[in-house]
């Protein structure tokens, strides 16, 4: 099919009305056609659609590929996002400047500094448990747990105070609302950026145990200013906590759809199992379903297409991770599978820094949470059940449960 005779494809697409874990129907659809789609987005410029698993990791990994939103020709997917700077951190950056600033908070989530936290997550969720089984029924599991377990992670890396939870959570959830107009997005980026400005200078004469503290000294080092490490904190606090949390809910939610599934996870002993299942949550799930966006720097062959330097590229890994060039019956929810190979975290020099801390926290609850409350299950029916269609990390906004 030639891309002239093409109909005219626009880009974010509706997520499935079928079931709420799918991606749009369109893009299997497209995935099967055609391995480079030309879509229009909500401003009349095109973009190249990457949907097979394998040319988004070779694509995300090409050094002629920038995730600079600056740059001419980069997919602004909605019309309420500033297009100059970083939204927060570094995540908008190309190299050298990128893994300067990352290099900087590397440390605390290499896998061992994350084990040694492990103890600590786990009497988090033990507490939080405690909590909900005291409380009443039924209750919504995002506030009463998914919500807080990550929060109460983060603030305590980090060094923010949890009592400050509903000032960074509400301003956070005003960065990743897609109807948010940019008026508000931008005031909620500052507030959170001065916040974190505040708290770095705190940590200049009153140092602790924390990545502020570290940030702290590297100002004082002359090796990062105030700004950058403003800029690092905010990256660190919301994609801390906002991501987890809709993973903690939604991979609940999957589970409790799929009892068989949660009979699995929940009856074994084996952290194998508990591993798997992980990663085959982030799979099948993938909370970022409006996919990465980045612009070509020169002409790049694949697929049997020419992409131009200029080109936008959006990357949909919701859809990639339901290849089925890589995965068997990629629709079908498998704990027991092997599928640490998806592209949930991204790939390239770009895939999520947290990424340890996040599977440490998830094996934690996926393994706890199930066998504390064994008879746990939904309170409302499936359709009942507020998707977060109006964010660009997806989840549910509540989640009423009962045991």
């Amino acid at each position: 099919m030639s891309l002239d005779a093409a109909p005219q494809l626009h880009y974010p697409m509706p997520k499935a009305t079928g079931c709420p874990f799918d991606p749009p129907p369109e893009l299997r659809t497209l995935q099967a056609a055609e391995p480079l789609s030309k879509v229009t987005l909500w401003d009349g410029s095109t973009s190249w659609l990457v949907t097979h698993f394998a040319h988004q990791r070779t694509l995300l990994a090409d050094a002629r590929v920038s995730a600079d939103r600056t740059r001419d020709g980069f997919p602004i997917l909605q019309p309420n996002t500033p297009r100059t700077g970083s939204p927060v951190g570094f995540i908008s950056m190309d190299d050298p400047e990128h893994s300067r600033l990352r290099r900087m908070v590397t440390a605390p989530f290499m896998i061992k500094r994350v084990r040694a936290m492990e103890p600590g997550v786990q009497r988090i969720v033990d507490d939080l448990i405690d909590q909900l089984l005291a409380g009443p029924r039924p209750a919504d599991l995002v506030e009463a747990f998914a919500l807080p377990v990550p929060s109460l992670v983060i603030c305590q890396l980090l060094g923010v105070p949890y009592d400050d939870h509903d000032f960074f959570q509400v301003n956070s959830k005003a960065l990743i609302k897609i109807e948010t107009p940019l008026e508000e997005r931008m005031a909620a980026r500052e507030r959170l950026t001065s916040y974190l400005d505040e708290l770095v200078g705190r940590k200049l004469t009153e140092p602790g145990d924390d990545v502020l503290t570290e940030l702290a000294a590297r100002v004082t080092a002359g090796e990062l200013t105030r700004e950058e490490a403003a800029g690092i904190g905010v990256l660190l606090l919301v994609a801390g906590h906002e991501t987890t949390a809709n993973m903690i809910a939604l991979g609940t939610l999957a589970l409790l759809e799929h009892p068989d599934q949660l009979a699995v996870l929940r009856d074994s002993d084996d952290p194998a199992v508990v591993n798997s299942a992980v990663e085959e949550l982030l799979r099948y799930l993938n909370i970022t379903h409006r996919g990465l966006t980045r612009v070509a720097l020169s002409d790049i062959e694949i697929a049997g297409q020419t992409i131009k330097a200029g080109d936008g590229l959006i990357f949909p890994n919701d859809i990639a991770n339901r290849d089925p060039e890589v995965f068997d019956e990629p629709d079908v929810l498998d704990v027991r599978r092997d599928a640490k190979r998806h592209v949930g975290f991204g790939f390239g020099i770009h895939q999520c820094l947290g990424q340890p801390l996040a599977r440490m926290e998830l094996r934690v609850v996926y393994s706890t949470l199930y066998r504390r409350i064994p008879t746990l299950r939904a309170a409302v029916p499936l359709d009942q059940v507020d998707f977060k269609h109006d964010a660009i990390v997806y989840g549910v906004h509540k989640l009423p449960v009962t045991w």
